[in-house]
């Protein structure tokens, strides 16, 4: 009988400091993405034909190497990540833990951290796909006016687009995939791969999962820090919430709706 309370102690004491490193985590990738906002904003945008802004994020500063570029890139997109992930991915970790009770604190402590690993590698690699083409479409925007005109409006299509996929069936089974795993009662061994695995799998299904949410915070502005408020409380309500498909079909409803006033009102602006 005393064994098993003090193993339950264990446990609790266990999962206490689970959520403390995750809060402690989360306060550190939400300091580093404001700090990177703030010295971001501190550097005036170019003001670009179509009446919109150009941010510096994507420019090279003089003397600067793209591989500097890359990092200093690469970086902020990884404290965005955890800022913005970290609330829904908690408690999947939480299950996969639950999974794999029978390892001991210590190493159950280690195993999360290979699968919370797993995942954000998994997040580092989109960054890694995402980011050079936003550079890329920044250099094209300087260099072709008509181009820059048409940004309003693409991004206005964007976000219309986006929405329209919050509320296909494509996104209901995507959502369903995150909702699930790992699947409730299913037992997994205690072993390194299975966690590094098993957390890429996860991230994998969370990056499709949130294309479409992913997709407005690019279109709408990557350093916006109201819009990756608002993309992250989307992202966990209908991860988190019992009717979250449901949730999922609202926020579609509302991004179809601000991609169509995006459009028209940079109509009305040309």
């Amino acid at each position: 009988m005393d064994g098993a309370f003090d193993a339950a102690a264990r446990g609790v004491q266990g999962e206490w400091g689970f959520l403390g490193v995750c809060a402690l985590l989360f306060a550190a990738g939400v300091a580093a993405t404001i700090a990177s906002c703030a010295s971001m904003s501190a550097m005036e945008g170019m003001a670009m034909p179509g009446g919109w802004t150009l941010s510096m994020a994507w420019m090279r500063m003089p003397g600067q190497a793209w591989p500097e570029i890359a990092a200093s890139l690469l970086g902020m997109w990884l404290a965005m990540m955890v800022a913005m992930m970290l609330p829904s991915l908690v408690p999947m970790l939480q299950r996969y833990r639950q999974a794999v009770g029978v390892a001991g604190p210590s190493r159950l402590g280690w195993l999360t951290a290979l699968a919370g690993a797993g995942y954000f590698f998994v997040w580092t690699a989109v960054g890694a796909a995402v980011l050079p083409l936003g550079c890329l479409l920044a250099q094209a925007e300087l260099r072709m006016p008509a181009w820059a005109r048409a940004v309003p409006v693409l991004a206005g299509a964007a976000v219309l687009l986006a929405g329209a996929l919050q509320l296909s069936a494509w996104k209901a089974r995507r959502l369903a995939c995150c909702r699930a795993m790992p699947a409730p009662g299913r037992e997994l061994p205690a072993v390194a791969g299975v966690a590094w695995r098993q957390g890429m799998r996860l991230g994998i299904y969370c990056s499709a999962c949130c294309s479409p949410l992913m997709a407005i915070l690019l279109a709408v502005g990557l350093m916006d820090l109201r819009a990756m408020a608002a993309v992250t409380c989307a992202i966990t309500a209908e991860r988190l919430m019992l009717a979250g498909e449901t949730v999922a079909q609202a926020i579609g409803a509302v991004a179809v709706a601000a991609g169509a006033l995006l459009i028209m009102q940079a109509i009305a602006l040309q």
